[in-house]
């Protein structure tokens, strides 16, 4: 099937990841000033860096963004709220948490609901989008579906599908029953094992319009050797 997009289609579905624990400083700085150069949608790093990460996207509109609760999810809700505040006072802009996948699975509906609406309501307050992380791997179908409705009558940015930490990542069946259990306004994001252009565009084509990825130059490479770009931004048709 033939598909249209340019460059910045691409490159603005993409939070570049950088969340693994062993990344030194200098591995992060060199994570955002990549991030910068490809110009894609946020970089998503480790909490503690988020203010730095805030300083070398200065004057770009790559978004700093981060994790809550991440990657397991156990955290007490007053714990991700404090970590909410801090990322907000660091400068993050788009914050990625981890549902109580516990609880979830113990069937306390409320506790999940209630945590949800919390952290979403402190990460609005503060001028910031939330995006929800079911963790997939661990949930079966109806929880899924009551996760994507309870995401949608709180009124969430993002559902996401997975940490990228847990026994199993982003699947096309999973973003497409995502897609078609939230409300329009509620976008998916598909995160864990999305490493080539090809599985991207899977994702984008099941209705994910934001991954996470640390393969970002190898993908907005691939892009742009199909389109035949020398410089992002024209919109040709590709195969």
């Amino acid at each position: 099937m033939t598909i249209s997009y340019s460059y910045s289609d691409i490159a603005k579905m993409i939070d570049h990841a950088l969340l693994s624990p062993a990344l030194t400083a200098a591995e992060l700085d060199a994570g955002c000033r990549l991030a910068r150069r490809y110009d894609v949608a946020s970089v998503c790093l480790l909490p503690y860096y988020v203010r730095r990460c805030r300083e070398l996207l200065d004057g770009s509109d790559v978004q700093p963004s981060t994790t809550i609760g991440f990657p397991h999810g156990a955290h007490a809700t007053a714990v991700k709220l404090a970590e909410v505040e801090q990322a907000l006072k660091d400068g993050a802009t788009e914050l990625d948490m981890v549902i109580n996948i516990s609880k979830a699975r113990s069937g306390d509906w409320g506790y999940v609901r209630g945590e949800i609406e919390a952290l979403t309501r402190a990460t609005h307050a503060g001028g910031a989008t939330v995006k929800v992380i079911f963790e997939n791997a661990y949930l079966d179908e109806p929880a899924k579906v009551l996760l994507c409705d309870i995401c949608g009558e709180i009124g969430v940015d993002w559902v996401k599908t997975s940490t990228g930490f847990a026994s199993g990542g982003a699947t096309v069946a999973d973003v497409r029953l995502m897609r078609d259990h939230t409300p329009s306004h509620v976008h998916v994001k598909a995160a864990g094992g999305v490493r080539t252009l090809d599985a991207l565009l899977a994702m984008r084509e099941a209705g994910a319009n934001r991954v996470g990825s640390s393969a970002t130059a190898d993908i907005l490479e691939d892009c742009r050797r199909r389109l035949g770009l020398a410089v992002p931004g024209e919109t040709v048709m590709a195969q």
